[in-house]
């Protein structure tokens, strides 16, 4: 029988850990806090415990808000039990909430609301509470509750992305807010994937090159808010509901257009939203010649920021109408090259190489392909050894130089050569060349993810994390590196479930990215679970036959020689060969 119902999935974080370290206590415990404590509550709340399995329970509620008391309540009173128990023998629940549409056979719960329910529960931080925006709207201006928003999250199987609503024990009640679409002070935008109004499918690179321009030269605002191009382009080939994006996305104004193209000639159409009212205010067409469609981005652009009334400075107006070609051919090359790079994979990279090349060929003045082949090179030095890996980093900052001095703005060019830094052993340097680049892009995520990797790789650990998470908050649906990234930092705080999580999300993103590989099973034989450390060894050789300890330096690159050793040591346990 189908049905409405608020579903609470709930496990034990560190469940294995736990276990492996004494079994029976473990178990008595967690008896014990069933009996006494959990399932009390749930049926004080009018809830049914649907399904058991080993450290999971499955929840189901009438009402969302019942749902929310019950597991605050059971999380409140985790909390006051855990302080009398030693940190490494505490048990902290991770539970997700979803309402959502529910088959029930005999007592178990089956259907996507269960599936939902489940993968927000990964994103709960131990003894916290992460929950769907389906359910947020349900209960926040019924329960005096604090929820930090979470952002878009991607997650395994489930077709559209999800934006969740986070509570921890320690977070202080809030009146309840009376609002159906998002405010700010800071103008906010999300712009969305153009639409491809053209009869030929190989114009979707075109298109969607012309919204991400927009967004990077609209992040180069500082007194902007700007969406990434990873959150709003989950919209793509999609006719979405605009209070609804900006809802999701937490923006006040929304950005949509279409692109059509054909015999020379290009009509780009654009309007912006304002999501409280759906007012419109402001719309244009722009018919011109295909070679002209740099100066439509710009005269788009400018039109935005007079219409969020955002005062520029010259150096705003200066970054925001800086171009970096007018050969378009060379330009979608770029767009094509970037999105294969991200794959982080052996024979992608050389793809993207080529198309880099190829745009240099076309237009040798173009900084960022100049960017793109470097970052090529880059990415095969990490992989590879000795004199061979020196080369291919010098290749990289030969390339990252050229760029820089067509074009010191371009954040991937200050991202690589920040990266370059770091490669020959300058982690200061690289620290600062990114410091500096998001001094000028503080509304760039991408630029805020590279300086949190410089110091990473700086052996700041907890500064690093700080900033993965800001870029995460201003990209909820990040690409891979991001959360490879943090997974490093957490891995130098020796947070290793904290950094498993995050190799997930990773890997759910880019499944075959090899450095997340090597940092999940890091963090597997830290937590003494050898048998999935070799797994995620085995998986790394079957992608890399040719990976072998001694890459390990230029692979990890942090100015952190304990770690190295540990990360040696550990993989070597685990079976990559020497």
């Amino acid at each position: 029988m189908r049905r409405l119902a608020a579903i609470v999935a709930a496990d034990v974080a560190g469940y294995s850990r736990l276990v492996g370290a004494d079994e029976e206590a473990t178990l008595a415990a967690l008896r014990a806090h069933r009996r006494e404590l959990i399932d009390g509550l749930v049926d004080t709340h009018g809830g049914r415990i649907a399904n058991t399995a080993g450290d999971s329970l499955l929840l189901e509620f009438p009402s969302a808000v019942d749902a929310v008391k019950c597991v605050t309540a059971a999380q409140n009173a985790m909390a006051e039990r855990n302080r009398a128990v030693d940190a490494d023998r505490r048990i902290e629940f991770r539970v997700g909430i979803h309402v959502g549409d529910v088959v029930a056979e005999g007592g178990d719960l089956l259907g996507d609301g269960v599936n939902i329910a489940a993968r927000i529960e990964a994103l709960a931080t131990p003894g916290g509470i992460a929950i769907s925006d389906d359910a947020h709207r349900q209960i926040r201006d019924r329960l005096d509750l604090a929820w930090a928003d979470g952002g878009m999250h991607k997650v395994k199987n489930i077709a559209r992305p999800v934006h969740i609503w986070r509570w921890e024990p320690e977070m202080l009640a809030v009146e309840p807010a009376v609002a159906d679409a998002p405010t700010t002070a800071t103008p906010s935008i999300a712009v969305l994937p153009f639409a491809n109004m053209s009869a030929d499918p190989e114009q979707e690179f075109f298109c969607d090159g012309i919204a991400e321009d927009v967004i990077t030269a609209l992040s180069k605002i500082s007194r902007l808010k700007v969406i990434a191009r990873n959150s709003s382009f989950a919209y793509k080939g999609t006719s979405p509901d605009i209070r609804r994006v900006a809802e999701d996305l937490g923006v006040r104004h929304v950005l949509e257009g279409s692109v059509r193209s054909g015999g020379g000639r290009v009509r780009v159409t654009a309007q912006l939203i304002d999501a409280t009212d759906g007012a419109h205010l402001w719309a244009e067409r722009y018919d011109r010649r295909m070679d002209d469609v740099f100066a439509i981005q710009d005269e788009i652009v400018k039109e935005i920021v007079a219409n969020l009334r955002v005062r520029l400075s010259d150096g705003d107006g200066a970054l925001l109408i800086a171009r970096g070609t007018r050969n378009v051919e060379a330009w979608q090359n770029c767009a094509t090259a970037w999105d294969l790079f991200l794959k982080f994979e052996v024979a992608t990279n050389l793809r993207a190489r080529a198309l880099a090349e190829g745009a240099i060929a076309l237009d040798p003045d173009y900084a960022v392909a100049h960017a793109l082949a470097g970052w090529s090179f880059w990415f095969e030095a990490r992989t590879s050894l000795g004199a061979a890996a020196t080369e291919k980093f010098e290749q990289a900052a030969r390339y990252v130089q050229r760029a820089l001095a067509l074009d010191a703005t371009v954040p991937m060019a200050i991202g690589l050569e920040a990266m370059v830094a770091v490669a020959f052993g300058r982690y200061g340097d690289g620290v600062d060349i990114a410091e500096r680049g998001l001094a000028h892009h503080p509304g760039n995520a991408d630029m805020r993810a590279y300086y949190a990797l410089a110091l990473a790789q700086a052996a700041r650990y907890e500064d690093a994390a700080l900033h993965f998470e800001a870029a995460i908050s201003l990209n909820p649906i990040t690409p891979s590196w991001y959360h490879g990234g943090y997974a490093s930092a957490l891995l130098g705080l020796e947070r290793y479930e904290a950094a498993l999580a995050a190799t997930d999300r990773a890997l759910e993103l880019e499944g075959s990215h090899q450095t997340v590989l090597i940092y999940r099973a890091y963090a597997f034989e830290s937590l003494g679970r050898s048998n999935d450390a070799r797994a995620c060894v085995a998986e790394v050789v079957r992608l890399a036959p040719l990976f072998r300890l001694g890459h390990l330096p230029n692979l990890v690159l942090h100015d952190d020689p304990e770690l190295l050793v540990h990360f040696t040591d550990a993989l070597g346990r685990a079976g990559l060969p020497a």
